[in-house]
């Protein structure tokens, strides 16, 4: 007998008489897709620049990539923000980042309505689109599109993956994480990687194998179903980690450099039609040296970082593979519209040098070069960080100018493939139609024939901002629907318009042109400046890597595109313009929580992520263990960061210890004597700063540091130098060290195994004053 269905909200078309026997049931219909509907799959690489994929006309091998792109579409013209959070928040709406109130990653929003870091739910994501058409959705991977201050166990989860429309998620919240020691969340819990590194564990694995199986569990219960799956692996981010053995493939590949790299991968993009038979290689950047010039053991470091580097993306590639291998397997690939797309190019965060650990990047203390050459064999380990250095970053965008967080072409023109062999007929062709991650939204929509909602959940929805791709697919030579675009990220500005370009670099075309390094806050003064004087222009439809200035020669254009732009602006939400970088990491935003001196932390609870917890970084503070310990026991009591970066307090030996971790260059220790009595006691560390942060110099706050037992003062040491910045990875872990320790003195996790009751960390400055215990321990110095 068939179910008798009826639309949800109509008038209920069954019988209800006084019994069952004389009655007629009906049930609400569920929401199921239209029948054949093609599944849909987002792929959003990370950092990889527009000349890094095979296809691309990169030496770095992309097989699985290449074959999408030989099976269906390669677009030679996609641009994204030049940033990661802008991007994607683009990529899942359909709007401007300004728009979505993400100028910028989460963790530098500011208190405007263009930079917040909360999506307007009016702007809704492709997610919730879909839920409403039948679709199954899932995201795996980076997130990285909510406040981070609201990514810790207090939520509201209103904005995490499962409260915008994703029905499960796997991955991590974050900009990045260790791809050996995540930190993982399923669904809307905190989990722990399955296997250590030395079981063989890799991030990238692990989340190709969780998109495998939520696809499959859904599957074999509802054949028919299509899923949307939003597949972000955090390759190629740093850190640069990959197993050995991928690396090592390409041993000696990168020996002549980065200036042989763009010739190379330049030569063969002209072969590929990827780039106009008469365009230029971008000009030599003036912030990177000539490979030649550097001695035998730097070109020795920068080729393996880039080994290193190559790898990571191959073997990111492999898994993809898997994946797609998985949907032929099932017979849904050829019925999946597959799209990939990175979000922004290659990334310059490594510094001029390259390093073993990004932390320092973020915390302007990079270290000496000589330094990083001790760290060679490390890099692309558990115990690394790493980045490549800057040269390979120009090299990875080849043709274009310049990097990520740059509105030049070398920032925001990415990579972009579409394949799906069921509705596209052309095969391995190159579209060069201007397109921006906007189109992504209404590309899929149309493709599904799903007009974009009007309200989601009670929410009236905002127009969308991007054109829709799909006219492009099967007419390569259609005329450009996408006409203008405009860019701006902290403080770098471009538009795009008919072929013309215009771009505002700040705070120059160089970092040695400008004189001034990345992160320099633009004043009125210097807005004024820029407007008058420091706007460029080019004719990208003749000159596509921004190499002939046009400025002069054609004032009207130039004015017509800087109007241009500030319509742009004010329609977006772009103003007001902040070129600040270092100083937006330390701004203070709303919490969760009422403001507070005191954090009372238990063991077994949740890690804190950096952002949502106490702030101990160049001020002073205590942290006061409640424990009762017995003789053998021993472990960490709180602990905040990992081994590139971060703080330990705990109990080894007996013997209780802090350590200070800063960012990986130096290991500051303080150690009590002599062994906490057993019992139940008051174990507390004081910071007291003792001078002021050069954070432009990369060093935090010196003091004091000292350990107490129920009030008597135990260790009194100097440290020299804090951390002055963030603490990236900074989850504060109460009762273990999980993942990557941040002290060598111990293995992680090293939970704590007598009984811990809680731990408090107070911000008030108020500290313990014992000159006669201060006096005792000075003359035990002597």
């Amino acid at each position: 007998m068939a179910v008798h269905e009826y639309e949800p909200g109509t008038a209920f078309p069954g019988t209800i008489g006084r019994t069952t026997d004389v009655s007629e049931p009906a049930w609400p219909r569920p929401v199921r897709a239209v029948p054949g509907a093609p599944n849909v799959l987002v792929v959003v690489l990370d950092d990889t620049g527009y000349g890094q994929l095979g296809c691309y006309g990169s030496p770095i091998a992309t097989p699985h990539l290449d074959a999408l792109a030989a099976g269906g579409l390669l677009y030679s013209n996609m641009h994204t923000t030049a940033l990661c959070s802008p991007s994607r928040s683009c990529i899942v709406t359909g709007r401007n980042h300004h728009a979505n109130a993400m100028a910028a990653i989460n963790e530098i929003a500011t208190g405007y309505p263009g930079y917040n870091g909360n999506i307007p739910f009016e702007n809704g994501f492709l997610s919730e689109m879909l839920l409403q058409h039948g679709y199954s959705t899932y995201l795996v991977g980076k997130y990285h599109l909510m406040p981070s201050e609201q990514e810790s166990a207090a939520g509201p989860f209103d904005r995490w993956p499962l409260g915008r429309g994703f029905e499960r998620f796997y991955g991590f919240l974050g900009g990045d994480t260790s791809q050996w020691h995540p930190d993982l969340v399923y669904d809307n819990h905190q989990v722990e990687a399955p296997r250590s590194p030395e079981e063989g564990y890799h991030l990238t694995e692990d989340l190709a194998d969780m998109a495998i199986r939520f696809i499959g569990d859904a599957k074999q219960v509802a054949p028919h179903k299509p899923f949307y799956l939003h597949f972000c692996p955090g390759a190629t981010h740093a850190p640069h980690h990959v197993p050995k053995e991928w690396a090592d493939r390409y041993a000696g590949a990168f020996d002549d450099g980065w200036d042989a790299y763009r010739e190379r991968t330049f030569a063969r993009q002209k072969e590929l039609g990827i780039v106009p038979p008469g365009a230029e290689l971008s000009r030599r950047d003036p912030d990177v040296p000539d490979w030649d010039a550097l001695t035998p053991e730097t070109r020795r470091l920068y080729a393996r970082m880039m080994e290193v580097f190559a790898g990571f993306l191959s073997h990111t590639d492999h898994h993809i593979g898997r994946l797609l291998d998985f949907l032929r397997e099932i017979d849904e690939l050829d019925n999946t519209l597959v799209v990939v797309v990175s979000d922004n190019g290659a990334s310059a965060e490594g510094g001029p040098t390259g390093t073993p650990n990004e932390m320092q990047f973020f915390n302007n203390a990079p270290e000496p070069l000589a330094d990083v050459l001790t760290h060679l064999d490390e890099l692309g380990g558990p115990t690394t960080f790493n980045h490549y250095a800057w040269g390979w970053t120009w090299a990875g965008n080849t043709p274009f100018r310049r990097w990520k967080r740059e509105t030049y072409r070398g920032g925001v023109s990415d990579p972009f493939l579409v394949h799906w062999p069921r509705g596209i007929a052309a095969r391995g062709e190159v579209r060069q139609q201007f397109a921006h991650i906007i189109d992504l939204v209404p590309t899929v929509l149309e493709v599904l024939g799903v007009e974009p909602p009007r309200s989601i959940r009670g929410v009236t929805q905002s127009p969308l901002h991007g054109t829709s791709l799909a006219y492009t697919f099967d007419a390569p030579d259609a005329p450009t629907r996408h006409r203008t675009q405009y860019y701006e990220m902290l403080g770098h500005r471009a538009i795009d318009s008919d072929g013309w370009r215009a771009v505002c670099p700040w705070p120059g075309p160089s970092f040695s042109e400008a004189g001034k390094p990345f992160g320099v806050p633009v004043s009125a003064a210097d807005l004024a400046d820029l407007d008058a004087h420091h706007w460029e222009l080019y004719h990208v439809a003749e000159d596509p890597t921004e190499n002939h200035d046009l400025a002069d020669l054609h004032r009207d254009k130039l004015i017509e595109l800087i109007a241009q732009w500030y319509v742009e602006a004010g329609r977006y939400g772009v103003l007001p313009i902040d070129g600040s970088g270092a100083q937006r990491l330390m701004v203070e935003r709303p919490q969760v929580a009422e403001p507070r001196d005191a954090y009372v932390l238990r063991p077994g609870t949740s890690s804190v992520p950096f952002f949502a917890g106490p702030r101990v970084l160049n001020r002073p503070h205590s942290i006061t263990a409640d424990v009762e310990i017995a003789e053998g026991d021993e472990g960490v009591l709180l602990a905040q960061g990992t081994a590139v970066g971060g703080w330990s307090f705990y109990v080894l030996d007996g013997r209780l210890h802090y350590a200070h971790n800063y960012v990986s260059r130096a290991l500051f220790r303080v150690a009590a004597p002599g062994q906490v009595p057993a019992g139940r006691h008051l174990l507390r560390f004081e910071f007291e700063p003792t001078g002021a942060p050069d954070l432009l110099q990369g060093r935090g706050a010196p003091g004091r540091g000292q350990l107490y037992v129920d009030g008597e003062l135990v260790a009194d040491e100097e440290l020299p130098v804090t951390v002055p910045i963030v603490i990236n990875p900074g989850n504060l872990t109460c009762g273990a060290d999980p993942g990557s320790p941040v002290c060598p003195d111990y293995r992680a996790p090293f939970r704590f195994t007598g009984v811990l009751h809680t731990v408090t960390v107070d911000l008030s400055g108020d500290l313990i004053t014992d000159g006669e215990s201060e006096m005792r321990l000075a003359m035990a110095r002597q």
